[in-house]
């Protein structure tokens, strides 16, 4: 199925709010035994690392990316390319898989998949910045 090319930014911002959201909501459930100034702190800097170094990065380059395709119409998985996939595929394996073995203490989930879960989000809500920017410069272009 195909969709216009700014509505791949729309379809980004869901993926990413969902996963952001469900990542945040699992590392909120294990929080409340671990509130401390530290733990808060540490949680912010998680948030602060993969936001600056990862997810800021993806959100610019999967952008500039997506609205540089010169096909109006593109097919609707095309919001990512196949190395953001397989690193969405990773994190989720390796996340699934560190819950489930019980390796990671429950600190651990608490603090750092708030940090990252809050990240994932914004990633996501950057996305849908974009993709009302690219609805109001597409609005301008056709009032031309």
């Amino acid at each position: 199925m195909k969709v216009k090319r700014h509505t791949l930014l729309l379809l980004a911002c869901l993926v990413w709010c969902g996963a952001g959201f469900n990542i945040l909501r699992i590392g909120l459930l294990a929080y409340p035994a671990y509130v401390t100034v530290w733990n808060l702190l540490l949680s912010a800097a998680v948030f602060v690392v993969f936001q600056w170094f990862v997810f800021g990065k993806l959100v610019r380059k999967h952008t500039a990316r997506i609205t540089s395709y010169p096909e109006e119409r593109k097919f609707f998985l095309h919001f990512f390319d196949g190395k953001a996939f397989l690193i969405m595929a990773i994190m989720m394996t390796g996340g699934i898989g560190l819950r489930a073995s019980g390796v990671a203490p429950e600190v651990f989930i608490a603090v750092f998949y708030s940090g990252l879960g809050a990240s994932l989000m914004l990633a996501g809500l950057l996305f849908g910045v974009n993709y009302i920017r690219a609805l109001r410069e597409r609005g301008r272009a056709g009032a031309d």
